[in-house]
Parts: C-alpha cells; structure tokens; sequence
C-alpha cells in the first residue's frame, strides 16, 4: 500500500466514523435504535449503491466477534453488581433454558413454514434467539423502569450470546448427524462454567494489579482495564470455553470494584464500546447484498412473528414462573427481547463453515433483525405506558450522572501544595481567585474535605478547582503567583507568568 491509498483508507475510515456519529444523534432524535442507521451507513458504502465490495464473511466474523468483545466489556464495566446480584438465577435460566426453548419453538415454525430442512431450520432457531446486549444496553437503560426489568434484561443479553454461539457453532459443523442432545449439553456446561470462571478469575488479578501497581500516566488505566477483559475473552476461547461470557464477567468484575480513574476508565470503555459497535454494523451492513434481500422478507416476516410471538413469550413463561415474576414484567421482559448485530454475525458462521443455503440464511436474519428493532424498540416506551411498568415519579426524581465537564462549560483544576510554598499558610478566600472559580475539595493526608473560605492551606495539600475555560489561565496564574510571593503577590509585582520573574522568591 502506497503513502497515498493510505491517506484514502484514514480519509473514507474518519469520514464513515463522523457519518456514523451523526447518525447515532439522528437516531437519538427520532427514538430508533442507532444499530439501524449504522446498518444503513454499510449498505449505502456497499456494492449497490457506493460500489465497495465486501463478502469476506470469514473476517467478517473474526472481526465481528472481536467487537462483540470489546461491547460485553463494556456492558460489564457499566452494570452495577447490586442491580443485577439478585437476578442471576432468572438471567441464568433464560439465557440457557430460555434459548434451548425458543431454539426448538422457532426452529419447529421455520421448518413447517418455510418448508426447509430440520439442520437449517435449527441452526436459523439458533441465531435468532440471542438477545442482543448492544441493543439492550442502548435502549433500556434512557426508560424509567424498575431495576428489576432493567437487571434481568441486561445480565440475560450478557449471558445468552455463549450458549447461542455453541448451538450455532455445533450445528454448523453437524453436516449429517447432529450429536445428542446430552453432548450438545455438556458442551454448553463445560464452556459457561471454565468461560465464567476464567472471567472472574481475569477480573479479580486485573483488580489486584490495579490497585497496587501505580501507572505513569492516568491514561494508561482505562487501557489496562479494558485489556484485563480482552484477554479474559482471549483466555475462554484458548480453553475451548465462551469467551464471551468470559469477557462480560470480567468487566462485571472490574467495574464494581474500587480502583484509581473510574470515571475515566467507564468514558474510554463507553467510547471503545461505541467505536465496536460502528464498525460491527457498518461492516456488516457492507456484507449484505440489498438486491438479494427481497425474496428474504416474507421468510424473515414469518419467522420472526413466530419468534416474537410464540417462542420468545413461551421461553420467558416457562423460565420466570419459578421466581414468581409478575405477568407484566414477563410481558414485558418478552417483548424487549431485541436482536442486533449478534444474530448476523452469527449467522457468518454456517457461511464460513460451507453449508448449503447459508447465504439464504444470512439475508433472512438480516431482514429481521431490521424490521423487529423497527418494531420492537421504538414501541418499548409505549409498551412500558402499557404494561404500567414506568415508574410513576419518574418525573420528579432526581438524576443524579456523571456530566463531562464540557458539556457544564467547566474546567476541572488539580495542584498540589508544594512543602515549601508561600500557599502554605494562606487562606482559601485569601487566594482572591476570579469569580466563579471555586476551590471545591482539599485531600490532607488521604481525607478529602470540603473546604470553606477559612480553610488554611497546608503542605502537601491536594486542591481540585472548578473554574470555567475562559478564566483557567487567570486562575492558574494567581495560584503560581500566590506559590511564590505568598498572599499580597500582586503588591510585589508578581503576576504568576510560566516563566519565574527575576524578583521571585
């Protein structure tokens, strides 16, 4: 590759992220799913409109799972372990239960519907009946619904992907005889209980090394985070177990746990998880031919009616009577099953695998998976009105989030007191910083404290300021110049310049 192709390739690649952004703002505006218009972004790149190529479904599916990597990490790393501790029962069930059922309601459907044989109206069950945790991270957590939906359906989308990924994966090497439902099993065991303890096991030495391990830059802790979970998705797929599951309880881990730069760590994670899932859907719309879909729509219409209306009501009943879950949630919890970029990069493999007919599949699940999240995620609210699920003072809450200081129109400022300085000794309101810049917390000696104007500053002290960018480099100023000439610095001249005055001191 040429200097010149490569300014091409970073010159299409920065302009599909910056169309892809202003899509996901697009459609924030309009309440749909951001996956749809990422899709769309790939068609209209692709060999029908554009004219770019892509048909690499072997890539397409090591990229693919790589992303859905990255995207579960994230998940974990923003899911509180209090939300979701009390659910993993239900979430459990479902995602192994639950997808076996629906497994088996869909595939029966597609066979007799769609006419196809019992191997692909299998493996078609199978990639369908993910939830899909993208989507489901999205979309549920701007509803005002109880914790309880909220928990059971994320820690479901987390958890569902490995025992979809094994039925997938056995049934597209099944070219004949399909092994016994006593095997398929087993393998589903072994792979959920070495991925989820190789996970937590990655979680818990990536926790131990972060607290006791200082890095040399703030930086480098958001990427060693997100690295812990990387190769606990890595370590699963080396043993022959889920990565995925891996991945996700791995995050899970991290997340919940005490260490330096959270919020730092949570906003990189935030921002690797969204460039994941550009690229997954951008690439896999690029994969799909729009002129091959048409006669996929009337099999994908059938198929997915049959799975939001039969298996995935079915396999929720079934799975939450138990736990004496009440018929809204179940209602609920059935209707917000959504698929995502899951089910297509599923339904890579049989393609990758050689099987007759796969192509066929691939359009269909591609089909379906957009016209259900048209369906199913803007109707959610609605649906939430409905089933009186929507908690009641949501209005009158008080959110309380993590804002970038951006968006405040504020700038955050650190400093130490040096052993030494003239700021030692001088009061918070003798510092006569500009209004409204505010000393808002002093950490002596490990305790952190709320200062009030009388506070003296000492030795060692850490102040963290909030001032506005228009005023950081005044600010900045008068604390230098404070630092060198004390208290009555303007009286001696003293401006506080980068560059030490020759009268300083």
């Amino acid at each position: 590759m040429t200097l010149q192709q490569l300014y091409l390739v970073l010159l299409t690649g920065g302009g599909v992220l910056l169309a892809s952004i202003a899509a996901a703002r697009m459609a924030s505006r309009l309440g749909l799913p951001s996956l749809l218009l990422f899709l769309a972004v790939g068609i209209v790149l692709g060999e029908d409109v554009i004219g770019l190529d892509f048909d690499n479904a072997q890539l397409a599916q090591a990229l693919g799972t790589s992303a859905l990597a990255v995207i579960l990490v994230e998940g974990g790393l923003s899911t509180r372990w209090t939300d979701v501790r009390r659910l993993l029962a239900p979430a459990g069930v479902l995602a192994t239960a639950g997808v076996a059922l629906s497994v088996a309601v869909t595939a029966t459907g597609a066979h007799y519907l769609l006419g196809v044989d019992w191997h692909l109206a299998l493996l078609l069950g199978a990639i369908v009946s993910s939830t899909d945790a993208a989507a489901v991270f999205a979309v549920l957590r701007a509803l005002p619904l109880p914790q309880k939906v909220t928990g059971l359906l994320e820690a479901e989308s987390g958890f569902n992907d490995a025992p979809t990924i094994i039925l997938v994966l056995v049934f597209s090497a099944a070219t004949t005889d399909l092994p016994s439902p006593t095997a398929i099993a087993g393998n589903v065991l072994y792979q959920l209980a070495v991925g989820g303890a190789l996970g937590l096991l990655t979680g818990r030495l990536g926790v131990a090394a972060l607290r006791h391990t200082a890095l040399p830059a703030t930086g480098l802790y958001p990427l060693a985070t997100v690295g812990f979970g990387i190769v606990a998705f890595a370590a699963g797929g080396a043993a022959g177990a889920s990565g995925i599951i891996a991945a996700y309880l791995c995050g899970l881990v991290l997340g919940n746990a005490k260490l330096p730069h959270r919020a730092a760590t949570r906003s990189f994670a935030e921002g690797a998880g969204w460039l994941a899932q550009i690229g997954l859907f951008v690439m896999l719309g690029l994969l799909v031919t729009p002129s091959e879909l048409p006669p996929a729509i009337l099999p994908a219409v059938g198929v997915g009616l049959i799975l939001l209306l039969v298996a995935r009501p079915l396999s929720v009943a079934a799975c939450l009577l138990p736990f004496r879950t009440p018929w809204r949630e179940q209602a609920f919890v059935s209707w917000a099953g959504l698929r995502g970029a899951v089910p297509i990069v599923l339904a890579t493999f049989p393609i990758v695998a050689g099987v007759d007919g796969a192509r066929h599949l691939l359009n269909i699940v591609f089909v379906l998976v957009v016209l259900f999240t048209l369906l199913q995620g803007p109707t959610l609210p609605t649906v939430a009105r409905a089933l009186r699920l929507t908690k009641p003072d949501a209005l009158h809450d008080v959110h309380v989030e993590t804002a970038p200081l951006d968006v405040l129109d504020a700038d955050l400022l650190t400093t130490t007191v040096p052993p030494g300085s003239r700021l030692t000794g001088v009061a918070v309101f003798e510092l006569r910083l500009p209004h409204p810049t505010a000393v808002t917390l002093v950490v002596r000696d490990g305790t952190a404290l709320v200062p009030h104007p009388g506070t003296v500053l000492r030795g060692g002290d850490e102040l963290l300021l909030i001032t506005t960018p228009e005023l950081k480099d005044t600010v900045e100023r008068r604390l230098r110049a404070v630092g060198r000439r004390g208290k009555l610095a303007h009286w001696h001249g003293e401006r506080g310049s980068p560059e030490p005055s020759a009268h300083s001191g």
